[in-house]
């Protein structure tokens, strides 16, 4: 192999690694805050607006929220108990919002007591993902998100961002998403970060005001 073609091909090696889309892949997709509120709002009825409001607010994964039980949440207390969690089998307790106790509560009102679950199916089970996936996925179309490629499991995502954002520390979301390793926690940390994103932005307004020594301006 020649020496130009030796290094054409450690280029292109460079340049794989650091443009790797499957990296991308990988990050946790939020929901667009303007579009959470536009799917909110196209949700009329009580139970639906309840199961997708509790997953905004709580960041369970799909499979706890429609495992939960009637004895396993604290209306009072605003919180739920998770005793065994499904992928790491470690217990812990979620909390939920004051509007989410709201749709909470308007539906438990016009809940058939028949089921010891509180989203529940076809005699009593709990709800399946597919149905609740189905009640996503309608609420999308008819608010005209469906373009978007949000799934049910971005709500998760969502909670987790806002909370970052809101100012939550990294360690008290890692026990709230029931994280075993705060490394998947901090995935979400690379894309909310408001903090670096108010320095980089400050930094630059300086830079573009020539106010550096070396600095240039461009203005079209």
């Amino acid at each position: 192999m020649s020496k130009y073609a030796h290094r054409r091909k450690k280029r292109t090696k460079y340049y794989r690694k650091c443009y790797n889309t499957s990296n991308l892949k990988s990050l946790p997709h939020a929901i667009d805050p303007d579009d959470a509120r536009q799917l909110i709002r196209a949700i009329k009825q009580k139970r639906d607006k309840a199961l997708i409001l509790m997953l905004l607010r709580t960041g369970m994964r799909i499979g706890e929220l429609l495992g939960t039980k009637m004895t396993n949440i604290n209306l009072k207390e605003q919180k739920i108990m998770i005793f065994v969690s499904g992928k790491n089998q470690i217990g812990r307790v979620a909390y939920f919002s004051d509007d989410a106790k709201v749709a909470l509560n308007a539906w438990l009102r016009n809940r058939e007591p028949k089921s010891e679950y509180i989203f529940f199916g076809q005699k009593g089970r709990p709800l399946s993902y597919t149905a609740a996936r189905a009640i996503f996925n309608k609420y999308l179309r008819k608010a005209r998100l469906a373009y978007r490629g949000y799934t049910l499991h971005c709500l998760r995502h969502t909670f987790a961002s806002e909370a970052l954002n809101a100012g939550m520390p990294l360690e008290s979301l890692q026990i709230l998403l029931g994280h075993s390793n705060i490394e998947v926690t901090r995935r979400y940390a690379k894309l909310t970060d408001k903090t670096l994103e108010k320095e980089y932005f400050r930094a630059m307004s300086v830079v573009e005001r020539g106010e550096i020594y070396g600095s240039y301006r461009f203005d079209q």
